[in-house]
């Protein structure tokens, strides 16, 4: 191997020293990249080399700014992240790009969740009612028998299955998720939970109107009271503000028996434990190998799995309720992770 000469090896290094790169180098003196890089290394170990690839879209004050209105809620999306980019720096930018981008800056596209909407005025209700009961203790939320209602589909479920594939597999049976425009069914179930564990459920048949309603508290709800050995005493009665729970017929239904009925704010169905008690019931229906021959299977296998809540589950929602009523007094009323 010949070694340059020093006249050579000065034109390298001269070179380096003006910026250039080891192939713009090679280009002006047609000496092998090799040779170049070697001489480099020698002579100059103190000057990094131009790391390679095509040179980046955007800078360090770009990155700012996308971090800026997606914190803000200006854009949601990299294509709405992408349009803004492209008017300030009058370029062409892809959304991959920009996508691209914030996933090395840690940020992850995820599907928004679905919340009912709050406005101001229920997020003033709601940072109220989370100061009013701050301090309440889970022996304080374990006075309170909880209800709901909700929907059991027969043949779907309303959460996502997931399921695995291989790039560049076609659909198949085991990829697909069958629905049915007709014919599949579902069931209104109204239900309550207590500290002591579950009580009565019911299957609403029919459209429930206040009348109907005010027999499931004088059946199922007074039932569930004396299963537990409880008196009207003993506990808080907790509903959402569905039309049919503050009717005028339940309203005086609640006095005359002498309910004390916790004021509940509108719009968090989610700061509900009993929401978790339905998500778990689900659950456990989705376990059936096969879907029921019918509403009345269906119900069989809900009273079935009903019956087998246990106490503990009960228990660890409600105790969750300080820690609920915390993040809401944090959140100033707003969304929380529950």
């Amino acid at each position: 191997m010949h070694r340059l000469t020093s006249v050579r090896i000065e034109e390298i290094l001269s070179l380096i020293d003006s910026d250039k790169s080891a192939r713009e180098i090679c280009s002006i003196t047609g000496i092998g990249l090799t040779t170049v890089t070697r001489y480099w290394s020698e002579h100059r170990p103190q000057v990094p080399k131009p790391s390679g690839g095509r040179p980046k879209k955007l800078t360090d004050a770009n990155l700012c700014h996308t971090t800026r209105l997606i914190r803000s809620g200006e854009a949601d999306n990299a294509v709405q992240v992408t349009r803004s980019l492209r008017a300030i720096t009058n370029q062409s930018l892809s959304p991959q790009t920009t996508r691209n981008y914030l996933k090395q800056s840690g940020w992850k596209a995820v599907v928004k969740k679905k919340c009912p909407l709050l406005t101001k005025h229920h997020q003033n209700n709601w940072l109220d009612f989370a100061t009013t009961h701050l301090h309440w203790t889970p022996a304080d939320w374990a006075v309170v028998i909880w209800s709901d209602e909700t929907k059991v589909n027969r043949l779907t479920s309303d959460r996502c299955e997931w399921v695995y594939k291989k790039a560049g597999d076609g659909l198949s049976d085991r990829l697909v998720k069958g629905t049915q425009k007709f014919g599949g069914g579902s069931l209104m179930i109204w239900g309550c939970m207590t500290w002591d564990g579950p009580g009565y459920a019911t299957k609403i048949d029919g459209r429930m109107d206040a009348e109907l309603y005010c027999q499931i508290l004088e059946e199922e709800l007074q039932e569930s009271l004396a299963y537990y050995g409880k008196t009207v005493e003993d506990v808080i009665f907790q509903q959402d503000n569905d039309p049919k729970h503050t009717s005028k017929k339940a309203q005086t239904w609640f006095k005359d028996h002498g309910f004390e009925v916790l004021k509940w704010p509108a719009q968090s169905p989610d700061l509900n434990p009993i929401e978790h008690l339905w998500s778990h019931l689900k659950r456990k229906l989705a376990e059936y190998e096969e879907p029921p021959k019918g509403i009345q299977e269906l119900w069989e296998w809900v009273e079935a799995e009903w019956e087998k809540i246990r106490v503990e589950t009960c228990r660890g929602l409600i105790e969750s309720m300080p820690r609920r009523v915390r993040a809401v007094y944090e959140a100033k009323g707003g969304y929380t992770k529950y």
